[in-house]
């Protein structure tokens, strides 16, 4: 089971025994095209592969849109939690981008600490925003 749900995510990076797996889906219905917004949702798994019990502090975004306008997202946590994650452990989670272009990316980092109180950085991977070319 495990396995058929990991398939549904398109992108992963794996960094310090922690995988980051993402989703993402163009949303037309949330989507004003006549007005240059676009979005889409993306699903993120954190999977904790470590031996220790970790805790996710910060996360850090770079969104690029397609006239290359770089926006970053600095920020403590996801969607309002700071998870921890005992070894084994997932967390999902599900949150949006908007765009004024129907083309763009995402990448980033999360910043964790580890049982010891050390912190250290786990990557994002990338992962293109493009709306269908019917929209």
């Amino acid at each position: 089971m495990q396995d058929v749900l990991a398939s549904l995510f398109q992108h992963a990076a794996k960094t310090a025994g922690v995988t980051v797996r993402v989703a993402v889906n163009f949303m037309p219905d949330q989507s004003r095209t006549e007005a240059k917004r676009w979005f889409w949702v993306y699903h993120i798994r954190i999977e904790n592969g470590r031996d220790d019990v970790i805790q996710l502090r910060t996360r850090h975004w770079r969104i690029t849109d397609a006239h290359g306008m770089v926006s970053l997202v600095d920020g403590e946590g996801v969607v309002g939690e700071t998870p921890v994650l005992a070894p084994g452990a997932t967390h999902d989670y599900v949150s949006g981008c908007e765009l004024m272009t129907n083309i763009g990316s995402m990448e980033g980092h999360y910043s964790f600490a580890g049982e010891d109180g050390a912190s250290f950085d786990v990557a994002i991977p990338f992962f293109p925003l493009a709306a269908p070319a019917a929209v």
